[in-house]
């Protein structure tokens, strides 16, 4: 199955509002989220398996073939919320530290200027 954004997912329909996910694992590290939506009034946690590329269905919880949410106990939003916001740092942090190898490799920033500044060239020559 093609991996399901959760950004998409809106059912049951008039139930949920202002949908913000607030965790996508992406669809090849098990494709999993946690979204933070108005539910019945009520701000709530849902979550969610999205699928993965070579799955099939719309992955899980879903109703009648549309992709739906859980909705989290409000005993264990807070718990779920922490483990979100640090593995959200976790993935800044390794956004972080592959910029900081990139930039250290003198070499490819090297070649990379000079591919830019080709394409420049490029650019004056097409008009």
């Amino acid at each position: 199955m093609p991996y399901v954004d959760p950004i998409t997912v809106d059912s049951p329909r008039g139930k949920i509002k202002n949908l913000e996910v607030l965790y996508d694992s992406a669809p090849n590290e098990g494709g999993w989220s946690v979204a933070q939506m108005e539910w019945e009034k009520k701000l709530r946690l849902g979550i969610r398996w999205n699928g993965e590329d070579e799955e099939s269905g719309k992955g899980n919880p879903q109703s009648r073939g549309h992709a739906t949410w859980f909705i989290l106990p409000e005993e264990l939003s807070d718990k779920v919320l922490d483990v979100v916001k640090q593995l959200e740092r976790s993935k800044q942090d390794a956004l972080l530290a592959g910029y900081k190898l990139m930039a250290a490799d003198k070499e490819r920033e090297e070649e990379a200027m000079e591919w830019s500044e080709a394409l420049i060239g490029d650019n004056h020559e097409a008009r």
